[in-house]
């Protein structure tokens, strides 16, 4: 079996992908697809667990500043169920709340912050999610949320 996990950043626009594995327990970005409507959505994240053939999936849970579910909540885990369904995977939910902020940041203090550079905070949010995932995998200490 793979040790290849793949991570998913869920927007209603724009979703953020990452990749990593277990053995290095690192994460890369890995790009950012553009979908609003769901077969689309789908049609491209089963092309992506084709292309890596990961062991299993990560998704971000976005949650409030307090840790308390939004509207976008119910959507990230209605995406991350049916990605599980689809593609016959574990898929596992990590809390992102930092994510994004930490991608741009991140950008920022690379020169690539604004606007020119807004589309690559997918791509990190996503490898933030993933690396988190890792990290606590490689402490014992995986708590993410099956969806």
């Amino acid at each position: 079996m793979s040790d290849t996990l793949l991570a998913f950043d869920y927007g209603e626009r724009f979703i953020g992908i990452a990749v990593g594995d277990l053995e290095t327990g690192i994460a890369h970005p890995a790009g950012h697809y553009e979908a609003v409507r769901d077969e689309d959505r789908f049609a491209r994240a089963e092309a992506l667990v084709r292309e890596w053939r990961p062991s299993r999936l990560v998704v971000g849970l976005p949650l409030d500043a307090r840790g308390e579910p939004h509207l976008m909540t119910a959507r990230a885990k209605r995406f991350a169920r049916q990605l599980g369904v689809r593609t016959r995977l574990p898929v596992e939910m990590v809390d992102e709340r930092l994510s994004s902020a930490s991608a741009r940041e991140t950008l920022r203090a690379a020169g690539r912050g604004g606007r020119r550079h807004k589309n690559e905070t997918h791509a990190l949010a996503a490898q933030v999610i993933l690396q988190a995932w890792l990290d606590e995998a490689r402490s014992g200490r995986v708590n993410g949320r099956s969806a």
